[in-house]
């Protein structure tokens, strides 16, 4: 149903007035090439881009903004394109998660400032997915998320291969020398095959369905593989419905509610989602005014069971889970637990947009009294390492270690960690516990995916796979262990973790939630009065600006001066 007329909308103040301003805006538009009845009384739809020809996952962008373009003239609007801050997971350093708030930023004012009405935010790698809706949550103009698509499996003599999990699992054999140079080789060659991201359960697949389960894509456009004819259709149908939400006004505000950030939450479990997940989710509540504390996560952890059997916590890929019925599917098993009268950007409600949901194949998508793990895909833990909180995907540890006492092996940094944690006389055994300091949202800076800490080759030659790693890094979706993560307040910052030592004791009690320190509180107190704060290399441009302002991780890393609604503005036009 139309609620605006042409003359309401936002574009209509840069083109429609019969001033002098407006006629250098038409102008201009007429100098591209364009005819007035093509921009004036249609709204005029932003699409953000973040293509990029050094992002892999986001290569075919390109080709679907046309099809988006399509849609949105199909459908009577006008669209832009507008080329956003591609970051790539593969290649940005010191850390992408870094770069993370500066496409926020991108998103927000190109919005903002530019004679746009409706959005469709082009990305999938890693960080353009949360970043870009960031920026429209701020912006709060109509728009909706269109995911890049998981990429197609890997393939190796035969064995379908995950993107990221594999690597991690055979560069482990490879240190240990079962695997030969030849064989490594021919996996590199096959572990990628076509754009899109990671086709394991990583953060891109995970924020991507996160992004459907809270309602900002359209139904069943979460998982849909890169190359499939179907996401060139998704993509043309995307370009059609933004213009009806312009007319009708339906814009982020209406969407993102206390109970649409449950449901997220709710089907990250299920899906055994990135602990990276957790983060972006307190960032997008944040800016819209919602307190989402670390607890809500746990809360939801345990009464939600796994069901989505894909790697790393699982067997299959992203392909089968899409053959499998897709996310509409998965939620459609666990409808009891959401919020199914929550708006979606289609104009239709959760629980209508599920109706006719079902499992294709019960084991990529297992049922309800089979599940991969019944609760807990992702604990938030507290103690005296972790006054603020710390984060383990628990679906994805070995069990052996969900309750753990050892001693530390310090590394203060990660280039200290480099150069000792493959040394033959390195003092540690299984039952060790390794600790990375200086990984954290300043301290990495950009709190890098350095949490899965590799095993020391001594022990990966005599057959250990996993042991208790914590760090205030993060760690890719796309890897597995007991890592505990996010540890907040970071050590660069002065957090417990800053006062560890060789050789303390530290303890790790996943049923209980607790991550501690055994070392007597004069002995901590007499190690603070020694601490001395880092001083930062970073002195000028964005870095400088990211140190002096981002928060920390259990309030979502984002910029402390945009973590709230932005109030209503609009650009002066004179």
């Amino acid at each position: 149903m139309t609620n605006k007329k042409p003359e309401d909308l936002r574009s209509f103040r840069w083109f429609g007035p019969d001033t002098m301003r407006a006629f250098g805006h038409r102008s201009r538009m007429l100098q591209l090439g364009y005819r007035r009845e093509d921009f004036t009384g249609k709204p005029i739809i932003g699409i953000l881009n973040t293509w990029s020809e050094i992002n892999p996952c986001n290569a075919h962008l390109r080709e679907r903004a046309e099809a988006v373009k399509r849609g949105v003239w199909q459908a009577g609007g006008f669209p832009v394109e507008i080329p956003a801050f591609s970051i790539s997971e593969t290649y940005a350093k010191p850390s992408p998660m870094l770069y993370r708030n500066l496409l926020a930023m991108d998103a927000e004012e190109s919005l903002r400032s530019m004679p746009i009405d409706g959005a469709v935010l082009l990305g999938g790698c890693d960080k353009t997915n949360p970043g870009l809706i960031m920026g429209a949550i701020s912006a709060n103009l109509p728009a909706i998320f269109f995911p890049a698509g998981p990429m197609l499996r890997g393939n190796w003599n035969g064995q379908p291969l995950g993107s990221g999990t594999d690597v991690w699992k055979f560069w482990a054999e490879r240190c240990a020398g079962t695997i030969s140079d030849d064989d490594w080789n021919a996996m590199e060659s096959g572990i990628a095959r076509s754009p899109g991201f990671c086709m394991t359960m990583g953060t891109a697949s995970t924020m991507s369905s996160l992004a459907e389960a809270i309602g900002l894509t359209l139904p069943g456009a979460s998982s849909i593989p890169a190359p499939d004819s179907n996401h060139v259709r998704a993509a043309i149908d995307t370009g059609r419905r933004v213009v009806e939400m312009v007319w009708e006004d339906l814009k982020p505000s209406d969407i993102l509610t206390p109970a649409a950030f449950r449901n997220a939450i709710t089907v990250d479990m299920a899906i055994g989602g990135s602990t990276n997940a957790i983060i972006h989710l307190v960032a997008y509540a944040r800016r819209c005014g919602l307190d989402l504390p670390l607890s809500t996560f746990d809360e939801i952890s345990r009464c939600v069971p796994v069901l989505a059997n894909l790697r790393p916590s699982g067997k299959f890929l992203m392909e089968d889970f899409y053959y499998a019925g897709g996310l509409r599917a998965l939620m459609a098993e666990i409808r009891d637990l959401l919020h199914l009268d929550c708006r979606t950007v289609n104009g239709q409600t959760i629980g209508q947009n599920l109706e006719g949901a079902c499992v294709i194949n019960r084991d990529v998508i297992r049922p309800r009294e089979e599940p991969l793990a019944a609760s807990a895909g992702t604990a938030i833990l507290y103690g005296s390492l972790a006054p603020d909180g710390a984060v383990i995907k628990t679906v994805a540890a070995d069990r052996r270690f969900h309750q753990h006492t050892g001693p530390a092996m310090v590394f203060r940094n990660y280039a200290d960690l480099d150069a000792r944690i493959h040394r033959d006389d390195l003092d540690v055994t299984e039952n060790s516990v390794l600790v990375l300091q200086s990984a954290g949202p300043l301290g990495g800076p950009g709190m890098p995916e350095w949490g899965m800490l590799p095993i020391p080759d001594k022990l990966l030659r005599q057959g250990v796979r996993d042991m208790v790693r914590i760090s205030d890094a993060r760690m890719s979706g796309t890897a597995y262990g007991t890592c505990v993560l996010h540890i907040s307040p970071e050590s660069y910052v002065g957090g417990p973790l800053a006062l560890v030592r060789d050789g303390d004791r530290i303890s790790l009690d996943i049923p209980n939630r607790r991550l501690d320190l055994l070392v007597p509180e004069a002995e901590l107190a007499a190690r603070r009065a020694q601490w001395v704060r880092p001083v930062p290399k970073e002195t000028r441009g964005y870095l400088a600006l990211y140190r002096e302002r981002v928060t920390q991780a259990h309030q979502g890393c984002d910029f402390d001066f945009l973590a709230s609604p932005a109030e209503e503005s609009e650009p002066e036009i004179f």
